[in-house]
């Protein structure tokens, strides 16, 4: 059986000025923190179900990826930036250190955060809701652990949630 770590976020957001919405994760998987960055699992499908989204053609690189998201607007980043956790499993994450989100909100223009998951939007909702007073929509996960939604229906649920960007 595996051991809980404690590990801390390894990278930090994708944001600039310019970025109007916020896409928040739980907190990096093993591949995510092995490439140091988002979503890094190659069944995961959030590259995929976003490049749909913005109609754009799917990033490879982790350089094309930033480069997607700075120029179409999007943040993103995780809730938590410190906890211990088994693995990858959003399950077994507990002392929460959560992200500091007041300093990417304070430095874009963002007025909406989305995310990625119900782990996710619950340790938003518990650790950063109150203080950042900002609307949140939770959208189904992208993590190939998520098999009640095909690539299609994520896109279709995730292209009616995100319209302003």
């Amino acid at each position: 059986m595996k051991e809980y770590q404690n590990i801390s976020h390894g990278f930090g957001p994708v944001y600039n000025r310019e970025s109007r919405i916020l896409i928040l994760g739980s907190f990096p998987s093993v591949k995510s923190r092995e490439q140091a960055f988002f979503y890094g699992h190659p069944r995961n499908r959030f590259w995929k179900v976003l490049a749909a989204v913005l109609k754009e053609d799917e990033p490879e690189t982790v350089e094309e990826k930033k480069e997607m998201l700075l120029r179409r607007g999007v943040a993103v980043y995780d809730v938590i930036e410190q906890c211990s956790i088994i693995g990858s499993s959003d399950s077994s994450i507990k002392d929460v250190v959560p992200a500091d989100l007041g300093k990417i909100v304070g430095e874009s223009q963002i007025r909406k955060i989305y995310t990625n998951g119900k782990t996710s939007g619950k340790l938003y909702r518990k650790y950063q809701d109150k203080e950042l007073n900002l609307p949140m929509e939770e959208l189904p996960s992208t993590s190939p652990a998520n098999a009640a939604y095909s690539l299609e229906k994520l896109t279709e649920i995730w292209s009616r949630a995100i319209v302003e960007v």
